[in-house]
């Protein structure tokens, strides 16, 4: 009686914990579908601003942001979530980074970290890995001035001429199964910068982008000038390449998320169904042993 008893708590339990992950499913489910519109919408103007700067990339050469630079060190900016439960999401993004040869040829000296994500910054400070300037706790309906502020901050480094390269890494979203740890420049801007974000997908899947084209245009009107309209381009460029990071971690996140968290409830459900199963086997032995207890009293009073 009393292996009865526990077998119907835990079933209970198991239970319990089954309609959490389950809410937990169809929340991430709903959220996914809404950063998911997001990155790709995001992911398209991208696109489209950075064509257009491959177009008149001869016209701003002369900027800060298309300098190169042979002295200084590497910035990396890693992306990863505030919080757990969301599957390999983050680390794979900490792997494709700490794991790569862009990373591990630099010395101690030659490397800077960003961090945005508790994740990301909680590794780092395990392994003792110094962090130049952390950021977590994003808001999910973040505005352009959010993203202003934080885009200001790593423009910082860039403007002093300490830096020779920032790297961005943030995962590349292509479906709620499948996302792909991207390393990508994020300045200075040049041909193999633009092509690297607009060939991203392709070259995650080894794909040759040989023969991939861009469109090209034969003539552009500026308006109101063109001088305005490059350091518009730029300005929208930066902000867009973080946002647009920030918009495939999300979506990334909470389809790992519903997966993890469906897989968790099938476990539930099969838990139930084994401990249904034991439940049955126990009072079935009970029943069994009490019909023998009768049988056998019976045959000796007789």
């Amino acid at each position: 009686m009393a292996n009865l008893l526990l077998i119907r708590k835990k079933i209970k339990s198991v239970r319990n914990t089954r309609k959490i992950t389950k809410a937990m499913q169809l929340v991430a489910a709903s959220k996914m579908r809404v950063f998911q519109k997001k990155a790709i919408h995001a992911r398209m103007y991208s696109q489209e601003l950075l064509n257009i700067l491959r177009l008149n990339l001869a016209d701003i050469k002369d900027t800060i942001l298309t300098k190169t630079r042979k002295n200084g060190k590497k910035l990396f900016i890693l992306y990863s979530s505030d919080k757990g439960l969301c599957g390999p999401l983050n680390s794979r993004m900490i792997k494709g980074l700490f794991n790569s040869k862009v990373w591990n040829e630099l010395s101690v000296h030659e490397r800077l970290l960003i961090t945005v994500g508790k994740k990301s910054y909680d590794y780092a400070n395990y392994n003792k890995i110094n962090v130049e300037k952390h950021f977590k706790g994003l808001k999910e309906d973040m505005t352009p001035v959010d993203a202003l502020a934080i885009i200001d901050e790593i423009m910082a480094y860039w403007k002093t001429e300490d830096v020779k390269e920032i790297i961005m890494v943030a995962p590349h979203y292509k479906s709620p199964l499948v996302f792909y740890p991207m390393l990508k420049t994020y300045l200075p801007f040049s041909e193999d910068m633009i092509h690297r974000h607009i060939a991203a997908e392709e070259i995650a899947e080894g794909k040759t982008d040989e023969d991939r084209t861009f469109r090209k245009e034969e003539f552009m009107l500026y308006e109101p000038s063109k001088e305005e309209f490059k350091e518009s381009l730029i300005q929208q460029i930066i902000q867009t390449l973080f946002t647009q990071a920030f918009f495939e971690l999300k979506a990334a996140e909470y389809s790992s998320r519903m997966i993890a968290m469906q897989s968790a409830t099938d476990a539930a459900d099969d838990m139930v169904d084994k401990l249904t199963l034991s439940l049955n086997k126990a009072r079935q032995a009970i029943i069994t042993q009490e019909i023998a207890e009768i049988v056998g009293g019976s045959a000796v009073l007789n």
